[in-house]
């Protein structure tokens, strides 16, 4: 099928991405350096025992030079898991080239729509003309994604045979958290089975959830935080200007909020929720109203009744009374639903009356004061384990609608005077398959093509790792880390799993702080930022600049109090 490419597409496919000098010397021309041994994040004993073979390995760093490496052809498999995140397709390149360069014989297969495509043998055969088509362009659309897990004996062993028929000796998984997890356990499998396949990932997820000192960011995040922050400042440019509304913006991150934060670092909204604070502090979901309702009159006193409120996806799952009332529904409703008085029951009024009494008091109060359209989704969308999805809720609605309610009691009081009228959105995929900014084509580039210098060392359950980012490209330091240093046991589903520990905002970190440090200005003075559109052309410290969040962590920006 011809594809079509847009003016853009066509001058992006002429950029050339840049790499760590390491990697720039040639595939052929590196060498091996060993670090400290690892161990796990934490239950560490339990990790050893779950990955006998593939814990306790050490850091590596690749330099320049030339290693004594046994020769021979090698067929790689590469597989893009869960959802999509701008850059993916230069990983792909990156590994095509390192793998092309280092002899000509190697084959790259991709495995289509996910990891269900290596259990049923569907692939593609890249070839350069293929490859040369998705060069720098966005999405997941040169092989598709899935989220289908490799997690049990069967899935392995049919993975195993479909590497045998294509007698591939490696296997590149690029995706979060659930699928690096998943590589360290096939990668496990293949070496209890003396299969010689080994298996590598690479950490992606806009979520920005996956990184640590190895893994700085995660690929993707750049790209989706700028196309968001563009928005958002195009929003708040809008509010400003009509004056008459209060944007209520929720934003993609459902564990963490990441986005949210380096969104609000971007663009200086006046409200932004944070997950991590919330749960720590404890805040409860009519504080988080109060708090919200107390800038809106604050500004209204200055006659602006407008303003920009920031709220990460998975807040209703941080906030206390908001667990607890989930957890209670979810037993609830697991029985309610097989009441045959329930089943008989017409009309919502009816069903969430009924709900309401079998909920413990607590839960059935803030259940009460939820607004009805939420109360109707609470009850309505499951999951195949029959619980709430929570990422479904209407977060920004939820708030605006709850700070209205309690702006209507406060003007009956004479405490408020102002108008309030509100637009929600939100914004998720939107940003998960833009074109990649030069720091996300080079930095997924780097990714792939040092997954393959992995590959050509023999390594298995390594995670590719590109470091020293806030540094021009050149300065990367290329390497791996074992995907088990990662890990911890969390309870899933009742029972506790291996999984790669999420990365929560830290409030002790300096990105966190400049928003602390600068929260009650943006709240009523308008100091909105507007970032405009990803910058493709120009000089480096403009079309190159990453995060927000990386340069403050890596202490490349002084935070002003």
């Amino acid at each position: 099928m011809k594809k079509y490419i847009s003016g853009l597409e066509k001058a992006r496919s002429e950029y050339k991405p840049k790499l760590p000098n390491a990697l720039k010397q040639g595939i052929n021309s590196l060498i091996l350096e060993k670090g400290a041994l690892t161990t796990a994040e934490a239950n560490k004993e339990d990790i050893q025992e779950m990955f006998p073979n593939l814990y306790g390995t050490p850091v590596i760093t690749f330099g320049s030079g030339t290693a004594e490496i046994e020769h021979k052809t090698l067929n790689v498999g590469v597989i893009l898991s869960g959802g999509q995140a701008p850059g993916g397709h230069n990983v792909i390149a990156g590994l095509f080239d390192a793998l092309k360069e280092a002899d000509s014989s190697n084959k790259l297969y991709g495995f289509l729509c996910g990891p269900s495509g290596i259990m049923e043998a569907k692939y593609i055969e890249f070839t350069p003309n293929y490859i040369d088509e998705y060069r720098n362009t966005g999405g997941f659309d040169i092989i598709g994604s899935g989220r289908t897990k490799l997690e049990s004996e069967e899935h392995f062993m049919k993975t195993w045979e479909t590497c045998k028929n294509l007698n591939i000796s490696a296997v590149v998984v690029i995706g979060g958290d659930d699928s690096n997890t998943n590589a360290a356990m096939l990668g496990e499998f293949f070496m209890q089975k003396n299969a010689g396949i080994q298996v590598i990932g690479v950490p992606k997820t806009i979520d920005g959830d996956l990184k640590n000192e190895a893994i700085e960011t995660s690929f993707g995040f750049d790209t989706a935080t700028k196309v968001y922050s563009e928005l958002i400042g195009n929003i708040q440019r809008d509010a400003n200007s009509a004056k008459k509304y209060w944007h209520f913006i929720k934003l993609m991150g459902r564990s963490a909020s990441h986005i949210a934060l380096e969104c609000s670092l971007k663009t200086q909204p006046n409200i932004t929720i944070i997950s991590e604070e919330v749960e720590q502090n404890k805040t409860s979901l009519s504080e988080i109203v109060d708090y919200i309702c107390d800038i809106v009159a604050k500004r209204a006193e200055q006659s602006m009744n407008f303003g920009v409120v920031l709220i990460p996806e998975g807040l209703i799952e941080f906030i206390p009374e908001m667990k607890c009332l989930i957890c209670n529904l979810n037993d609830a409703l697991a029985h309610i639903e097989q009441d045959d008085v329930y089943a008989s029951l017409c009309g919502w009024d009816e069903k969430i009356a009924y709900v309401k009494g079998k909920l413990e008091h607590s839960n059935s109060e803030v259940f009460s004061s939820l607004p009805l359209d939420i109360q109707i989704q609470l009850l309505l969308d499951r999951d195949p384990h029959g619980n709430v999805q929570v990422s479904r809720i209407e977060t920004e609605m939820l708030l605006s609608e709850m700070v209205e309610k309690k702006l209507g009691q406060m003007k009956k009081a004479g405490t408020y005077k102002g108008k309030f009228s509100t637009q929600s959105h939100f914004f998720g995929y939107e940003g998960r398959c833009a074109a990649p900014s030069n720091f996300d084509a080079d930095y997924c580039y780097s990714l792939g093509y040092n997954a393959f210098a992995l590959v050509k060392f023999g390594l298995s359950g390594y995670i590719s790792s590109v470091k020293n980012l806030t540094a021009p490209a050149s300065e990367w330091i290329a390497g791996g880390i074992p995907l088990t240093s990662m890990m911890n046991m969390e309870k899933r589903h009742g029972k506790f799993k291996p999984v790669i520990k999420k990365a929560l905002v830290e409030l002790n970190g300096e990105p966190f702080k400049k928003l602390q440090a600068h929260r009650d200005e943006w709240a009523v003075e308008d100091c909105y930022l507007s970032p405009g559109p990803v910058q493709y052309f120009g000089p480096a410290e403009v079309a190159d600049i990453t995060t927000e969040t990386i340069q403050l962590e890596q202490a490349k920006v002084k935070v002003k109090i």
